[in-house]
């Protein structure tokens, strides 16, 4: 069995799948990597092979993660690094090392399912764009704040914007015209988003005519997915690039 990882600033996502068919056996969101430890530590029958990890925490927290990794389990942890090249895709960034994991292993894992050119759509704490043609090139993409970080924003620096996660829930249910604060911050967001999206593929269609694949993924994919009928969701896509990156036996 192969634990991955996916670490952001906030939360882990994690999954533990079988080395020779990548089924899997279990997975989940901590937001600790004591809590971690304990989940994984929970599945049945639990014969770790190895592990490996994307993170965009610093050195130092990535280190400590690999190191209690270690002591629980008893495995190495293998830690995706920034290349110029990978799996067929070139690395577009000036500073390749500047691109964070996150998006190189996303643009791995479409460009490999995609078998042509692609656009990932990432939506999580930020909004990410990246386009890879057809032969491989990474052109680049954007970054903008995602629904956390818009909703936190304005939480911050608004002060009458005070609401609880289960009326942002219930404000979703509908994008009209908001007729409530919550209702008004919240669906502005999407539409936010979904203006994003759209951009996004109105940019892919003057690279590629209709000849590219679009690919959703992040925690709050479906939110855009009207603005993207086309495309397909693909909640574990950096996981997908993670094994290509971090290939373990």
């Amino acid at each position: 069995m192969i634990l991955e990882l996916d670490c952001g600033n906030s939360f882990i996502k994690w999954r533990v799948i079988h080395a020779g068919d990548a089924t899997i056996v279990g997975g989940g969101i901590v937001d600790s990597d004591q809590s971690l430890v304990a989940e994984v530590s929970t599945l049945a029958s639990l014969r770790l092979s190895g592990c490996r990890i994307v993170s965009v925490r610093s050195e130092e927290e990535t280190a400590a993660l690999c190191a209690l990794i270690g002591q629980a389990f008893r495995v190495v942890a293998q830690v995706a690094e920034p290349a110029q090249q990978a799996a067929g895709v070139r690395n577009g960034y000036e500073d390749y090392q500047r691109l964070g994991m996150d998006r190189w292993l996303a643009a791995l894992g479409a460009f490999h399912l995609a078998k042509g050119a692609c656009l990932v759509i990432d939506l999580g704490t930020a909004a990410k764009a990246d386009f890879i043609a057809a032969d491989g090139e990474h052109l680049g993409g954007y970054i903008c704040p995602g629904m956390p970080l818009m909703r936190s924003q304005l939480r911050t620096h608004t002060r009458r914007i005070r609401y609880d996660d289960a009326s942002a829930a219930r404000a979703l249910t509908s994008l009209a015209p908001g007729r409530s604060t919550v209702e008004a911050v919240e669906r502005g967001c999407v539409l936010m988003l979904q203006g994003f999206a759209r951009t996004q593929l109105e940019q892919a269609r003057a690279l590629w005519g209709e000849d590219f694949t679009v690919f959703l993924t992040g925690g709050d994919a479906p939110l855009v997915r009207e603005a993207a009928p086309q495309a397909r969701v693909v909640p574990d896509l950096v996981f997908v690039g993670l094994a290509m990156a971090c290939p373990l036996d």
